[in-house]
């Protein structure tokens, strides 16, 4: 059977299939993306009303891609949020209608884990309904190695501080030999998965991301992609409400790191590999078009290529932006249901774990 007969039979594809949808043109291949997308949302795009938060720009790991670390500024630069600017941001995201506060941090080596955890805590002790994503896997591993404690006790520390989902970050892409040359030193593809496998056996939901446009290959991709089905696959099994809500494909920002002379991706080979991960995720509900890192603009364009999701409002965002992306100041939610409306589709304003809140007809 050919990839067209598979694809039109809804077949699930293995890896030297899914190569092969790079083959294809965009628009066929967006539009068996846009069948599956439309068959799990309809015509509906989500968003939340959320804030990053970035506690911390000082870290031990030397991330060839990143521009966030002090290690790319000046020593005056890098900086660490004492819990009362912490909360007086939560204070300002809650009086402006955040039910989100997304969470992410450098791997400080300065600081004890109670300095991470307490943070959590003091924000759900006085937001008892605000949702916290926080603690990438690659923090996890960075507690883990830092202070002696093993992945189940820091899983275990950050539900009893209020942690209620985890984001995707410190995934790159799974390849060891790009990891080795792009973030050498940080988690491991393995551990990675290792980390989201035992948060889902908690009970609890997790994104799941890919850094792709940069010194990594079509083939990496796809390893990368069908290793996320694969661990989707068994998290599922457990049926105990745990898993991956949302895949994320991360587009490559380039300003102000360490890996030079790359060039930008195309739109079509974004728009692909939108619609080749709808296409290969048949166990994952959320295609994220991330608006921080792909723009606005061309992140409605991929609803038509097989996501349904443009992430949040953000607020203020730090580590894509100082890397060129034009996120540092979010956008407004009437911007957000506008532009929806305005390319046909419609908007909804979910939760962290995709409930809807508000469906704009």
């Amino acid at each position: 059977m050919n990839l067209i007969d598979k694809l039109e039979k809804n077949q699930r594809l293995e890896f030297d299939d899914a190569i092969k949808l790079y083959d294809l043109d965009l628009f066929t291949l967006g539009k068996y993306a846009n069948k599956i997308r439309e068959a799990k949302n309809g015509k509906k795009v989500y968003f939340n009303i959320n804030r990053h938060i970035n506690p911390t720009n000082l870290c031990a790991d030397v991330c060839k891609f990143c521009a966030f670390s002090s290690h790319r500024q000046s020593a005056e630069k890098s900086y660490t949020m004492s819990y009362e600017q912490i909360i007086e941001a939560v204070d300002k995201s809650v009086l402006n209608g955040a039910k989100e506060i997304h969470i992410v941090s450098a791997h400080n080596p300065n600081v004890s884990w109670q300095w991470y955890l307490e943070i959590f805590k003091m924000i759900k002790d006085k937001y008892p309904n605000l949702h916290i994503k926080a603690l990438t896997a690659a923090e996890v591993d960075y507690l883990h190695r830092k202070h002696g404690l093993s992945y189940e006790e820091v899983i275990e520390k950050m539900i009893e501080y209020g942690v209620d989902s985890m984001p995707g970050g410190g995934a790159e892409i799974f390849n060891e030999g790009i990891r080795a040359e792009i973030c050498k030193g940080k988690v491991s593809s393995n551990n990675w998965l290792k980390i989201h496998s035992l948060w889902h056996q908690k009970g609890r939901q997790s994104n799941a991301t890919m850094l792709f446009g940069h010194i990594e290959s079509k083939e990496h991709r796809i390893d990368h992609i069908l290793r996320i089905r694969s661990l989707q696959d068994s998290s599922l099994a457990l049926n105990n409400g745990g898993g991956f809500n949302a895949f994320i494909p991360l587009v490559y920002q380039r300003d102000n790191n360490y890996l030079k002379n790359i060039p930008f991706l195309g739109s079509v080979e974004i728009l692909k590999t939108m619609a080749i991960s709808r296409i290969l995720l048949d166990n994952i509900n959320h295609i994220k078009a991330y608006w921080a890192t792909s723009t606005l603009n061309l992140a409605l364009v991929a609803q038509e290529f097989g996501a349904d999701d443009l992430d949040g409002t953000i607020e203020k965002e730090s580590i894509q932006s100082s890397a060129g992306a034009a996120s540092k100041n979010g956008k407004s939610q009437k911007e957000f249901i506008e532009l929806i409306q305005t390319s046909g589709f419609i908007p909804v304003q979910r939760d962290s774990l995709y409930n809807e809140l508000i469906i704009y007809n």
